[in-house]
């Protein structure tokens, strides 16, 4: 497989509206089955605390993808995405190093520096510092993954002559980046090896992968090597117009639209088997390389009907 090569992943539901309770154990299930499907990654969500009222019970996305790493042997595992600032990136180097060892090569992360303060506030990462310590983790695990000695001084790591073996296996891990100002997608182009999007259309998404492959052209980087990945909301159907509905409740009750991003119910992949495959060319034509299905309402049947009905169709394209 050449590193942008059309792959179709799936979302896996490691959060849910209290007072329902995610599974630890069913998703490592359900990522066997979806290996076994065909999908060829799958990926999860990350909070620590999410909600008030609702809240939303929510399973460590790392703990997730362990577990899953151990059971299947073919399937990329990713983040969509890790909230990076919240995490110590020493011990978090550490951490995925060891993961992309026991998965042999499989880790795909998806990362971005945070939205929820609620969240900031009870970890003890100052909110307003999230782009900085969203950059200097980035530097110091890029440089613990790939150098033999690290030092240097940071916001809050005083890092001298750190040696942190062993490497994970692939050097280094591909980091997508999340997010939608231009700050962020500069950062997706320069420090990351792409970018990672969230319910964008095909006219969206081309705008923004515009943007940041011509950032990075601007910063010396071959825009050719970059990465990308495109989370998409999708309901198989006897017709778009008889799914329309219920499917747009669903993305009103469980899902958040930024109103100063480019996020969209207008996204929604909704109808037959064909109506599904002709809008989703669309969106391999805008050029998204990794398409990630969430299924409404992670129906079984849903997931069951794309990797049988749907991606046959686009991987024949």
């Amino acid at each position: 497989m050449t590193a942008n090569q059309h792959t179709f992943g799936i979302a896996a539901r490691n959060f849910k509206a209290y007072p329902d309770m995610p599974s630890a154990r069913e998703l490592v299930e359900y990522g066997v089955w979806v290996e076994e499907l065909g999908y060829d990654s799958i990926w999860v969500w990350d909070h620590i605390l999410l909600g008030v009222e609702p809240n939303f019970p929510i399973i460590d996305s790392l703990t997730a993808l362990t577990a899953i790493a151990a059971r299947t042997s073919r399937i990329q595992l990713g983040t969509g995405i890790l909230v990076l600032p919240l995490r110590n990136p020493v011990a978090l180097a550490k951490q995925l190093a060891s993961m992309d060892d026991l998965s042999e090569g499989r880790l795909y992360m998806g990362m971005a520096s945070g939205w929820y303060k609620r969240e900031f506030d009870a970890v003890g990462i100052p909110f307003d510092k999230r782009g900085k310590l969203m950059d200097e983790n980035l530097d110091i695990m890029r440089k613990l993954w790939t150098e033999h000695s690290v030092s240097g001084e940071y916001m809050r790591h005083n890092i001298s002559k750190a040696v942190m073996y062993p490497k994970p296996k692939q050097s280094p891990l591909p980091i997508l980046i999340g997010g939608y100002v231009d700050r962020v997608l500069k950062r997706a182009a320069i420090n990351g090896d792409g970018w990672l999007t969230y319910f964008y259309t095909p006219e969206a998404f081309k705008r923004s992968w515009d943007k940041i492959r011509n950032f990075a052209a601007e910063g010396g980087k071959d825009p050719d090597t970059l990465k990308n990945a495109s989370q998409l909301p999708i309901r198989v159907g006897p017709s778009r117009e008889a799914v329309h509905d219920e499917m747009i409740d669903w993305l009103n009750k469980e899902w958040d639209f930024p109103s100063h991003s480019d996020c969209s119910r207008d996204s929604a992949i909704m109808g037959t088997v064909d109506e599904c495959v002709a809008q989703l060319k669309e969106h391999l034509d805008a050029g998204v390389q990794k398409i990630i299905f969430v299924p409404y309402k992670y129906e079984n049947e849903q997931v069951e009907t794309i990797a049988r009905e749907i991606l046959p169709r686009l991987r024949s394209l």
